[in-house]
């Protein structure tokens, strides 16, 4: 054999070698993903190129012009802000004699050894601190505002930590954001101390904060669709609010890129809806499961995409498939029009996840369950922007004037959004 051949073969030997090599990490990379999610997940660093730079104050669900509309049509006796109004003053959450019980931890979920359950007090703290905000915003009721402070005072220095089962991803995700709301309308109020205040962003940071992050980051080590969509979009609103709340942009790009672009979970834009339809409707990707939790959806993702929007992102008409409809107004089309009159049809997709649940038809368990949230969407697209929404309309006049914590129930469900869209989002 020459010495031309022999480095030749030399030389062919190693190109093999290399793209075995190349093919055995990508395997072990492929299979390191599917056992490990945390191996996909974002760095904080990872934002888009058009990320937040600064933030906007008051910037989560309601931003200043909203609060002046609100203001003017309240005293003017407008409806339906008024009748909204009185849904608001009628809740006794509302009330400033209303008294908080904090706790030193939070638990949801009791598994063996732990304490019992009683997240439901943060429930129904979080709601109260927020209409008590919103009664002296609206109306300056100086003692609403007092007890508003005062709640998330009491918490802010009592409690330490969220624990349970997985389910304490649930506590962090769906009241952190609501607390978080009410802090936001109180952060310009005088009787609020700065060292009060101070204190109660560190809460938000050092107890709400890492549950939710560290949730969307690793699902708790299951595949990464293993979670229902609730989990991730109410965790994304927390981390978003806790970043609005206390200007840190870094994440309020981690949670909007999340949605946007990178999510590993079912909070990316891309797997919110497991079907797009050509009359304009999403079927959201918990319509298989119940719909409960289908309806639940729709004031998630809408809190979701209004506190983005309202710093400058807006993600209430992005569209990056040009489809209909943006996926936040289809998918509410969508539920509400299964909702509201058992006659009606939509079309169903066959669901699937990386745990094989095969779900092969819409549910109709909980079907024509009442939630608040659907004024937000209402008012956006169909009084603001002109779009047709026909059943969201009728779903909204049908809920109107929408309660908020603790007018839809006694049990969680009843505090899984703030509500009152009637006041709040009346255009």
């Amino acid at each position: 054999m020459s010495k031309q051949n022999i480095i030749m073969k030399i030389i062919s030997l190693k190109i093999v070698a290399g793209c075995v090599i190349l093919l055995l990490i990508l395997a072990c990379k492929k299979t390191l993903s599917q056992q490990s999610p945390a191996a996909e997940t974002l760095s904080m660093a990872e934002v888009t190129s058009n990320a937040v730079t600064s933030i906007a104050h008051p910037g989560m669900l309601h931003n200043a012009t909203d609060f002046i509309r609100m203001t003017t049509n309240v005293n003017a006796g407008t409806q339906p802000w008024l009748s909204g109004w009185n849904k608001l003053v009628a809740n006794p959450h509302s009330s400033s004699t209303y008294t908080p019980r904090p706790v030193k931890t939070i638990v949801r979920g009791t598994p063996a050894n732990k304490a019992p359950e009683n997240y439901i007090l943060a429930c129904q703290d979080a709601a109260a601190a927020y209409q008590e905000a919103l009664r002296w915003k609206i109306k300056g009721d100086v003692a609403c505002g007092n007890n508003a402070i005062k709640i998330m005072n009491a918490w802010a220095k009592t409690c330490t930590s969220i624990d349970g089962d997985s389910n304490a991803d649930l506590a962090a995700g769906l009241q952190g954001y609501q607390w978080a709301n009410a802090a936001e309308i109180m952060r310009d109020y005088s009787g609020w101390g700065p060292d009060d205040f101070k204190a109660f962003k560190n809460w938000m940071l050092n107890v709400y904060y890492p549950v939710s992050y560290d949730f969307l980051n690793r699902h708790n080590g299951t595949c990464n669709t293993h979670y229902w969509l609730n989990w991730d979009m109410s965790n994304m609103c927390t981390v978003l609010a806790i970043g609005i709340l206390c200007d840190d942009t870094a994440k309020v790009n981690y949670a909007i890129n999340y949605y946007k672009n990178n999510g590993v979970g079912n909070g990316y834009i891309g797997r919110v809806c497991a079907a797009v339809y050509p009359n304009g409707m999403s079927q959201p990707q918990e319509a298989g499961r119940d719909q409960g939790h289908a309806s639940m959806i729709v004031p998630l993702l809408g809190a979701f995409c209004t506190m983005a929007t309202n710093q400058g992102k807006n993600l209430l008409d992005y569209n990056p498939w040009n489809e209909v409809n943006p996926r936040l107004l289809g998918a509410s089309e969508y539920v509400a029009s299964y909702n509201m009159d058992s006659t009606n049809t939509v079309p169903y997709t066959p669901y699937n996840n990386c745990d094989n649940v095969n779900q092969t038809a819409i549910s109709s368990n909980g079907r024509g369950t009442i939630r608040p949230g659907w004024e937000l969407i209402y008012n956006y697209y169909v009084k603001f922007k002109g779009k047709a929404a026909p059943f969201t309309t009728q779903f909204a006049a049908k809920v109107r004037p929408e309660g908020g914590g603790g007018d839809y129930g006694t049990t969680s469900g009843s505090y899984d959004q703030l509500g009152f869209g009637t006041l709040t989002f009346s255009r």
